[in-house]
């Protein structure tokens, strides 16, 4: 895409790359029998998160028809805004950080994060997780969400604060960006506190997609067109371009080729997703699930660290909360509650 085509959601993106940041979508693949996973980046400008792997998919001969759609019902309204906007202009409280190793030296943040990590779960424990979640009646996204939030904060300077997440939320079906794998992406905000379980976390994603949030804040996209490049590199710079500061992104791109009828051999292994980092944003975590195997990775912004070591220890303790809590099936939290699929 040219930097001539004015797009409403590329440009906040090259706004972002024009203040120093690297805004390439990180995937991942873990040929069989490989340990370390090749890394690809494809811009944000160009594709979202589930376009991204569409594209690379196709790009290596699978066959990728149909991308998924929105599931949430509410539709698109510009009143969501207006009930949006006391939000947009309250004060962004930032959550503090712990002391963290910060690595060998400065890091670039023009270029991809040098800390990383992840983790490939089996057939076996992935089928499990989903039983989890369908059995306590709440959603795979949750359920990583609470066990990531509490795997972080023990890095936090106060661990009982309130930690602020950006979800992606896919509204393909209801937007039409012309290529389907351009950017249909846009976010809602959600706060997890230190006493709340899997379905407070659940509870909280869909009270904000109730709310049309999602809405909200793509109709604030759509209208960054009638502001200048210099105005949205500010708003950018200084949180304000979003409905809240977050502490980082949380994504899940769900579950791909469950059937396995993608037979290609570039395309099999392990996959992996990482939204992008930014100063505001400083912690990305990623899922997706290919032929029943969900991956988990997180990065950090080289302003926060440069290490792997600070991810790879959060990547263990999510995963070690995931197995706590499928050894327990859920059972105390699901005792006769129903909750929204």
């Amino acid at each position: 895409m040219g930097r001539n085509v004015i797009d409403p959601i590329a440009a906040w993106f090259i706004a972002m790359e024009e203040l120093g940041e690297f805004i390439g979508i990180r995937f991942g693949r873990l040929p069989p029998g490989a340990t370390e996973p090749e890394w690809i980046f494809l811009p944000h400008t160009e594709f979202d998160g589930i376009g991204g792997l569409a594209e690379i998919l196709r790009r290596r001969g699978a066959k990728v028809e149909s991308l998924a759609q929105i599931k949430y019902p509410v539709a698109p309204s510009w009143f969501s805004l207006l009930r949006a906007l006391p939000k947009y202009l309250s004060p962004r409280r930032r959550v503090k950080w712990g002391s963290l190793e910060k690595g060998s030296g400065p890091g670039d943040s023009s270029k991809a994060p040098t800390a990383v990590a992840w983790h490939l779960f089996d057939d076996r424990v992935t089928t499990q997780i989903r039983h989890v979640c369908r059995k306590a009646e709440v959603t795979v996204n949750s359920f990583l969400l609470k066990h990531l939030t509490k795997a972080i904060r023990p890095s936090l300077k106060d661990q009982s604060s309130v930690v602020p997440w950006m979800i992606p939320v896919n509204i393909r079906g209801k937007v039409d960006r012309g290529r389907d794998t351009a950017v249909h992406t846009s976010y809602v905000g959600v706060r997890v506190q230190s006493y709340e379980m899997v379905h407070d976390v659940h509870r909280s994603v869909y009270a904000a997609l109730r709310s049309g949030e999602h809405w909200a804040n793509w109709q604030m996209y759509l209208l960054g067109r009638f502001i200048t490049a210099g105005m949205r590199r500010s708003l950018v710079a200084t949180g304000l371009g979003a409905s809240q500061w977050s502490l980082g992104g949380f994504s899940n791109l769900g579950d791909w080729d469950r059937e396995k009828e993608i037979t290609q051999p570039d395309c099999q292994g392990g996959w992996f997703f990482c939204p992008p980092v930014l100063r505001i944003l400083s912690v990305g975590a990623g899922c997706v699930t290919f032929q029943n195997r969900l991956s988990l990775t997180i990065q950090a912004h080289p302003d926060l660290t440069t290490d792997p070591a600070v991810c790879k220890l959060w990547v263990t303790n999510w995963v070690k909360e995931i197995e706590i809590d499928l050894a327990s099936g859920l059972e105390a939290e699901s005792a006769g509650t129903r909750l929204p699929a």
